[in-house]
């Protein structure tokens, strides 16, 4: 049996009206589920100055082509990679340049530089039909006050040997009054950043007193992009259970969003009204930390398939027929 079959978490069954073949989820008697989901390693980002990825997004112009970044105590600097985890170099650039290998006479090729920004934090990327976004919003300890997105044209990884911010957009928490927060609550970090429907959503990660992980998650809106002000974040939704969000894609259909923690994956339908995400129909998969770790980011890399990153370099791809999450009678993926 396929190991991810049988380490699924749910019993999906499958059934077939009016044509069209849907997917139950099914819990355990006790209402917990009992399996943890156990992905195969799928590559690993052995290149050096990939460190600590923090953040990943595929890219919506170039073929094989995903990007990342590190979070802080890194430059600001972005990296591409292929599905291999292998990094992309500008062609130019291979005469003097090496990825994973050293070669005699290169140097370590260090990303590409992203001009007028800086990495106090980076935690999330996503993207749209116009930006590549890079979201400096890590803010452990609830005491900063300059929280910024920055979008970013996609250059050619092939061609170009730096980027640029287009615009750069501070953001704030309206409900944040205290730095760190109030009775040593800590609900204004966030490690999670998706696009939908033209705007930019960010799924908030908790820490209760002495940076204890709680539970819960909040979902933020942005609806302005000002760049000479602070941009509210509007508080759209909340989720009681989401524990330590570190990353949220929404799926290239638009109708799935995939919110990853360091212990559980959950996929959230599309909302039938508004854009209260956290509240829709959704399931809920445990994740075999043993093996997956650190799990820092999600995204889609087709309707049917997710990739997975930890922060020990690892890729985990995770096909959602496997877990009878999609009916395979429904997939249109091809080998």
């Amino acid at each position: 049996m396929n190991r991810l079959l049988a380490s699924a978490l749910f019993l999906g069954i499958i059934y077939a009206t009016c044509g069209v073949v849907a997917v139950i989820t099914v819990m355990p008697v006790n209402g917990q589920p009992s399996e943890r989901l156990t992905p195969d390693v799928s590559a690993v980002m052995a290149a050096g100055p990939l460190n600590e990825v923090s953040g990943m997004v595929k890219s919506h112009s170039y073929p094989n082509t995903y990007w990342v970044v590190n979070d802080s105590g890194n430059d600001a600097r972005l990296f591409a990679i292929n599905r291999e985890g292998q990094m992309i170099i500008p062609t130019f650039s291979r005469f003097s340049y090496y990825g994973e290998t050293p070669e005699d006479g290169k140097q370590q090729w260090e990303g590409f530089r992203v001009l007028y920004t800086r990495n106090v934090d980076w935690e999330a990327m996503t993207a749209d039909d116009s930006y590549l976004y890079v979201a400096d919003i890590g803010n452990n300890f609830n005491n900063r006050r300059n929280l910024v997105i920055y979008a970013l044209s996609e250059i050619d990884p092939t061609a170009s040997t730096q980027s640029a911010a287009i615009k750069i957009i501070p953001v704030r928490y309206p409900e944040q009054t205290g730095f760190p927060g109030l009775n040593g609550k800590r609900h204004f970090d966030s490690e999670a950043l998706f696009s939908a429907d033209d705007h930019l959503y960010l799924v908030t990660k908790h820490r209760a007193a002495q940076g204890r992980a709680e539970a819960g998650a909040n979902l933020y809106r942005l609806d302005t992009e000002y760049t000479d002000r602070d941009n509210d974040l509007v508080l759209i939704d909340h989720h009681p259970d989401i524990t330590q969000a570190t990353g949220a894609e929404l799926s290239p259909d638009g109708q799935r969003l995939a919110v990853i923690s360091y212990t559980d994956l959950w996929l959230f339908d599309r909302p039938e009204e508004g854009d209260k995400w956290l509240s829709s129909s959704h399931r809920r998969y445990l994740l075999n930390t043993a093996i997956l770790r650190q799990v820092e980011t999600v995204i889609w890399d087709d309707e049917r398939t997710l990739i997975l990153s930890n922060e020990q370099r690892e890729l985990f791809t995770l096909d959602l027929v496997d877990i009878g999450e999609i009916s395979p009678v429904l997939s249109n993926k091809t080998e």
